[in-house]
């Protein structure tokens, strides 16, 4: 199997053929250069939608937006074939804002998977026999959340509520004497729930531990799902064609479990692990294809003096790295991810507003030599906008 040319979105991964696609990164901003970490990260200087009960971490005078773009280099080797890639997308919005002394509130939309691909195959169905195949699309959240701090600001509760929607289209072209192409759609549209759970313990006035609790239920996907074969590649005229609605798809439950460690507002240290029970979930009325999940996460962030003038001592220096199994099982095999990260906060004038960025090495370990080896380095750019909107200036 080779890879032939360039894929749209966020990816150029053969894998995102399968299943879903490639599941994206839900952390922001410092999160992300900390090997995307969450569960346990309570700040008041940034958005953290993996936990929605960190937003009550921020006080009642403050406004934060923040928003984040990716773009990715990719290196592709199937012992035969090599090919590099080059692909960037906007990724990410979001906002956050207290509601009273106790509640905060965050809107925003962010991806849950990315297909991208574009690549053939000779087959042995005769000389020059070649298969095609293209996917594009992937599924997005919009989603609102609320967090309330139930007890002397170390217990809070959180809740976000996302609308899913999206569209993926997996095409195939298969060239003989004749060529034929056929095309797979799902559309989705259909609510989705996670809740989280923060305990913050005060170690003395300037350290702290915190401890996080993340779950989304399993949800029974609404879809419409499209199967047409064509003799024209722009599917004007239909040879055949099946639809149907509310087919088997489904996304699993996910836990989410964390830790962080905050030293005299200079150090943070923190560690996540994720299960996702994706063996029970479907696509296309099947669960063959798909094996659970899981996912560990260590980072840290350090900053040398957030009290002085120097704005190098200011900086927040990041780093983490980050070790996952792929929920997709392609030839009763799969893949393992490892990811090593490195970034920095930059503070505006106001020390209060930052644009962040993280570099990021992905090595994809393939369990079986006949699938494809794939190398990532990542660049994400997010601003976090912070700003005091609901203080009442006195003029005199």
């Amino acid at each position: 199997m080779s890879v032939l040319s360039f894929a749209q979105n966020n990816t150029n991964s053969p894998y995102t053929r399968y299943g879903y696609g490639a599941l994206a990164d839900r952390s922001f901003g410092a999160g992300r250069a900390m090997g995307g970490i969450g569960y346990g990260l309570r700040s008041a200087l940034q958005i953290n939608p993996m936990n929605p009960a960190s937003y009550s971490s921020m006080d009642s005078l403050t406004f934060l937006l923040d928003a984040g773009a990716t773009f990715q280099f990719s290196w592709f080797n199937d012992g035969t074939n090599k090919q590099r890639n080059l692909n960037g997308n906007f990724e990410y919005v979001a906002m956050q804002f207290p509601l009273t002394h106790r509640l905060a509130m965050s809107i925003g939309l962010l991806p849950y998977s990315h297909v991208g691909y574009d690549f053939g195959r000779y087959s042995e169905d005769g000389p020059g026999s070649l298969t095609e195949y293209s996917g594009t699309g992937g599924l997005n959240e919009v989603y609102a959340g609320l967090s309330i701090d139930i007890w002397k600001k170390r217990l809070a509760l959180g809740v976000n509520a996302s609308y899913m929607f999206g569209k993926i289209d997996h095409r195939r072209q298969i060239t003989t004497t004749n060529v034929m192409y056929t095309m797979k759609k799902v559309e989705v549209h259909d609510m989705k729930y996670d809740f989280g759970l923060q305990y913050t313990h005060p170690l003395s006035k300037t350290d702290r531990v915190t401890l996080g609790m993340a779950y989304s239920p399993g949800i029974k996907l609404s879809t419409t799902a499209y199967d047409v074969i064509s003799f024209d590649q722009y599917f004007t005229t239909i040879a055949e064609a099946d639809t149907s609605r509310n087919r088997g798809f489904s996304i699993p439950a996910s836990y989410g479990f964390g830790v962080s460690y905050t030293k005299d507002y200079k150090t943070i240290l923190a560690a996540d692990i994720s299960f996702q029970s994706w063996s029970k979930a479907q696509h296309f009325d099947s669960s063959e294809d798909f094996k659970d999940r899981i996912r560990i996460a260590l980072g840290g962030e350090y900053i040398p003096n957030n009290f002085t003038r120097n704005y190098l001592n200011r900086l927040r220096y990041r780093a983490g790295l980050h070790y996952s199994n792929s929920y997709l099982k392609i030839k009763d095999e799969g893949y393992n991810e490892l990811g090593v990260c490195v970034g920095a906060g930059f503070p505006m004038l106001d020390n209060r507003s930052f644009i962040n960025a993280s570099f990021e090495y992905v090595k994809i370990v393939p369990g079986a030599k006949s699938l494809i080896n794939e190398q990532y380095f990542r660049i994400t750019l997010n601003y976090t906008f912070n700003e005091f909107w609901f203080f009442k200036r006195k003029i005199e």
